[in-house]
């Protein structure tokens, strides 16, 4: 399986973990990294909240040299703020600067950020570009197929993006206004990589290993990238490795693998945000890893109550067995 190389950054594999806001926090970077994902990124982090030293940004750019190379995800408005920001961060332990142009959540997109850029390219061209032209470290885009309805602004935004700078794009193959319903339309990925020289990265409804490299191979991209197929399921990662390096597809976890995972998962978490935070932020992961289960709608109402470490590790051990 041929390396992708982006920039200056080579990746041993074509595969890659996608940023998700409340989901690639550090411990679960790591833990992907850990089962054969070639490169990770870090929740979307704002341009304006590092310039106002809003005090939970610092917790989303956290880093460790184990889950290296790692992009950082920036978003925002602003092109004179965006190259200021990536330069403020460059010197940080991050290999590139991804800038996020598809982001679907109201909140984001009524600020003229995330995915409402792809309707002013003039605006995300100056964006890219003064990203790029601010730090030596590559940058790279990630966008969907459109806005809303059946547009196909994707091909025209990675021409942009490859004219302003940027070292790679990444495709998500749904429009904003599907956010993640239907299918991904994974032709616009094959028509973006016609457009353009730049490596293009693949996104949407890779659920499998299979997945991986069907989309590879229908689309012609230089690369994948995983988003909820990882969710609850970083073995996703050693199962994509295998196939590409030409091995069998190794055999789904048993519950023996899945309830050791929960916990080293809810310990990294803990020591990273504290057992107050871990405990609930690891009630959303339970349920994703126990999804399809033994009696996992019981442990999840359970584990809901937990209130404690102890608690939630005996409902895990009583539960997943």
């Amino acid at each position: 399986m041929k390396k992708l190389k982006i920039g200056s950054v080579e990746l041993e594999l074509p595969v890659m973990l996608a940023p998700m806001a409340g989901v690639t926090d550090l411990p679960f970077r790591l833990l992907c990294r850990e089962q054969g994902c070639a490169m990770v990124y870090t929740e979307m982090v704002s341009a304006k909240a590092i310039h106002y030293r809003n005090k939970n940004t610092e917790e989303l750019m956290q880093t460790d040299p184990a889950e290296a190379p790692a992009g950082i995800q920036l978003f925002g408005s602003d092109p004179v703020l965006m190259g200021e920001i990536a330069a403020q961060v460059e010197d940080r332990p991050f290999d590139l600067i991804d800038i996020n142009m598809g982001c679907p959540v109201p909140k984001v997109v009524n600020n003229h950020e995330g995915s409402a850029l792809m309707k002013d390219l003039k605006l995300a061209g100056e964006i890219i570009r003064s990203v790029a032209s601010s730090v030596r470290k590559p940058v790279t885009v990630k966008f969907r197929k459109g806005f809303a309805g059946d547009e196909e602004t994707a091909v025209d935004l990675a021409r942009v993006a490859q004219d302003a700078g940027a070292a790679a794009v990444a495709v998500h193959g749904r429009t904003r206004e599907q956010y993640y319903s239907g299918r991904a339309d994974w032709e616009i990925i094959r028509k973006v990589k016609e457009a353009v020289s730049i490596p293009v990265i693949g996104n949407g409804d890779i659920f499998s290993a299979e997945d991986a490299v069907r989309m590879m191979a229908e689309t012609g991209c230089d690369g994948v990238m995983v988003a909820r197929g990882a969710k609850g399921n970083p073995w996703i990662f050693r199962e994509i490795r295998a196939v590409m390096e030409g091995h069998p597809v190794p055999a789904r976890p048993e519950l023996g693998e899945i309830r050791q995972m929960i916990m080293r998962h809810a310990r990294m978490l803990e020591q990273c945000k504290g057992t107050g935070r871990a405990v609930r932020e690891m009630r959303k992961h339970i349920a994703w890893y126990t999804a399809g289960c033994p009696n996992s709608a019981a442990l999840r109402g359970r584990v809901n109550e937990a209130g404690t470490m102890e608690e939630m590790e005996n409902l895990v051990n009583q539960y997943i067995r």
